[in-house]
């Protein structure tokens, strides 16, 4: 079942079945989505009219101003800074006609942008139509069914929304079968964690200072991958 908008999430599981340090499929995805949008608003479309104006009223959270600052396009970063301060200016700074005490425009206003950013918005999107293709391959091509059970695991963030989109989507029967799926791959990978955190802590007892480290070593760096997922990796 092979089209194009299916050839991204077919790349990423693919990846992770042959790689298992490359985690969760979907952590692939959104950083690839990233890392696409990091370069297009920096480029060319930055200063197209219509983006502009989502740029404007959206901002950027501060993990992607960061990003965006550290690949060294100070102009172009500049240039959206210029327009966007000078709208958001004129947003907080203008005395509205209204019954509404002083000041709370402006508040508002605020409250708006520390809720939205322009690549997040981009990225969310783009990432719901990927986590709706992967449902759609499982429910259609086995062969994506075996690609999918040999996940080394999903994030806990990816796996709880990929679970609530198949619950609203799926058959009962369908969603079942698919969440046995999901989740014995997360849960056991969960289980394999735990002991794996267990095993770093003991090490730290010098009654085990001659014990192996087995998989331990990277035991908290995965933890936080996995509770939080790997999709903010640029500083």
């Amino acid at each position: 079942m092979e089209q194009i908008y299916t050839i991204p999430v077919n790349e990423a599981f693919d990846k992770s079945a042959a790689d298992p340090a490359c985690g969760c499929p979907f952590c692939t995805l959104y950083k690839k989505l990233q890392n696409d949008n990091l370069e297009l608003i920096l480029g060319a479309s930055m200063m197209e009219p219509d983006v502009r104006i989502r740029t404007n009223k959206l901002g950027f959270c501060a993990d992607h101003y960061d990003m965006m600052f550290n690949r060294k396009n100070r102009l172009g970063l500049a240039l959206m800074l210029e327009s966007h301060m000078d709208e958001l200016r004129d947003d907080i700074g203008k005395k509205l006609i209204s019954l509404a005490p002083v000041g709370d425009n402006a508040r508002k206003r605020l409250d708006e942008l520390s809720r939205t950013c322009y690549v997040c918005e981009r990225i969310d999107f783009s990432l719901s139509k990927m986590l709706e293709t992967a449902l759609l391959l499982y429910e259609k091509d086995g062969e994506f069914v075996k690609k999918f059970k040999s996940q080394p695991y999903f994030c806990l963030k990816h796996f709880n929304r990929l679970s609530a989109l198949a619950k609203a989507k799926m058959s009962k029967k369908l969603y079942a079968s698919f969440y046995e799926d999901a989740s014995a791959i997360v849960f056991d990978y969960m289980d394999s964690l735990r002991g794996d955190i267990k095993h770093f802590i003991k090490k730290f007892d010098y009654r085990y200072e001659n014990e192996p480290w087995g998989n331990s070593k990277d035991s908290v760096e995965r933890a936080i991958k996995f509770l939080e997922g790997d999709a903010v990796d640029e500083k």
